[in-house]
This record gives structure tokens, C-alpha cells and sequence, in this order.
């Protein structure tokens, strides 16, 4: 990927809703193109323009994040049982041991220790691990700093792993 397009990714990720007239201002790239780049993006690479939110602030209190193991026989219907919960905000497949990572919202612990019990009611989960959310320290910060992007390229070039991607 070439330095321009990435220097494109990271203000997108520092703020999709940013003109593309401003960011063509900062990064000397003409919009035309800034334009014709972001229409290939969203096709190839970008697979959501998103809002992340304070959860705190709407009255929902509870965050966590639960790693589960189930019977392999079980894993497709719980998968497709964790993507139709409302509280459920993120859902990764994992290894190490565990199927599945919830990431999952709640107003109250007791909300979520009811959402527990119905899911360990309605599958046999083998294992669980709870982990709650204190406070967010850094997210979503990964190529979101034009800065970074020259320490990337020279990392790169230095390991001969260069990836001939052009946009």
C-alpha cells in the first residue's frame, strides 16, 4: 500500500465523517482522487463506516467481555443464537481454548447475569470467563495517526514484506 493511500486510512479512522476537502488540505492529495480512493476502499477494505459511543452516558453501565466454550456440535447454533442478542455489541470466533468473545453491553450486572444463565440454559457452555469493562484506556486507535504512518512504511521496508497493493 502506498504512503498516500495510508495517510487517506488514518485520517478516515481518526474521523470518517471529516471532509474530503479538509483532508485533502492536510495530506496534499487532490479529492478527486481522495474521492476515487475511498469508492475503491469501500469495496475492498473498509467494511463499515461506524459511531463509537460512550455506553456510560445512555444509562448502560454494564460492559464485558466473555470468552465461552462450547460442544462442537453446539458451536454454529450459538453462534447464530449471540448474533441475534440485542446486548451483544461484538462477537469474535478465538482460539487458546475458548469458540467465542462477546463483547457485551448491559444496563445492569444483573442484566447480564441473566443473559448468562439463558444461554448456559439453552446450551451446554463448558467453560466461561467474565471479564468487566472498567474504563476504556485506547480503542480503535490502530493507523488512526498520520504520524505513524512513515514508522510503518520504513518498518516494512526494512523487512522486505512490502505489500504491492496500489489503490
Amino acid at each position: 500500500m502506498q504512503k498516500k493511500d495510508l495517510l487517506f486510512l488514518t485520517h478516515l479512522r481518526q474521523n470518517a465523517r471529516e471532509t474530503l476537502t479538509r483532508i485533502s488540505k492536510r495530506t496534499d492529495i487532490p479529492i478527486s482522487t481522495l474521492y476515487d480512493k475511498l469508492k475503491t476502499l469501500e469495496k475492498s477494505l473498509i467494511t463499515k463506516h461506524t459511531t463509537l459511543i460512550d455506553f456510560t452516558k445512555l444509562g448502560y453501565l454494564c460492559r464485558a467481555n466473555i470468552t465461552i466454550k462450547v460442544n462442537i456440535t453446539d458451536r454454529e447454533e450459538v453462534k447464530k443464537y449471540l448474533q441475534c442478542q440485542e446486548n451483544v455489541n461484538s462477537l469474535f470466533k478465538i482460539n487458546n481454548g475458548y469458540d467465542y468473545l462477546i463483547d457485551a453491553v448491559f444496563k445492569h450486572v444483573k442484566e447480564l447475569e441473566d443473559f448468562l444463565e439463558k444461554l448456559e440454559q439453552k446450551f451446554p457452555v463448558n467453560e466461561k470467563q467474565v471479564y468487566y469493562i472498567i474504563e476504556d484506556i485506547k480503542r480503535e486507535a490502530f493507523l488512526s495517526d498520520p504520524e505513524i504512518v512513515n514508522m510503518l512504511l520504513k518498518e516494512n521496508n526494512q523487512m522486505n514484506i512490502i505489500d504491492p497493493i496500489i489503490l
